[in-house]
C-alpha cells in the first residue's frame, strides 16, 4: 500500500530541486498523488473499507491545501505540476 523506497526515490529526483529534497511541495503533492492512486485501487475492490477511504480522503484534503499553497506562491510551477501529474482535468 504505501510508496516502496525506490519509488519515493523516484520521486523526489523527479520532482524535488536536488536528491535529498523531500520537504518541497513539489515532491510532498506528487508523493501524495502516488499514494492517492494506490488507494483508489484498494477501494476499487474492498468497498466496505471506510478506514481507508477516511485516510484517502484526508489526503486529498492536504493535497488540495498544498496545491493552493503552491498556485499562491508559484502560478508557473503550479500549471507545469498539474499537468504533469496529469491531475485538475
Amino acid at each position: 500500500m504505501s510508496i516502496n523506497l525506490k519509488n519515493k526515490k523516484e520521486i523526489v529526483e523527479k520532482y524535488g530541486k536536488n536528491a535529498q529534497d523531500t520537504g518541497a511541495v513539489e515532491v510532498q503533492i506528487a508523493m501524495l498523488t502516488q499514494k492517492i492512486s494506490e488507494l483508489t485501487e484498494h477501494l476499487k475492490s474492498n468497498k466496505k473499507d471506510f478506514a481507508t477511504k477516511r485516510g484517502l480522503l484526508m489526503m486529498v484534503g492536504k493535497r488540495k491545501r498544498l496545491l493552493s499553497y503552491l498556485k499562491s506562491r508559484d502560478l508557473e510551477g503550479y500549471r507545469t505540476l498539474i499537468k504533469k501529474l496529469n491531475i485538475r482535468g
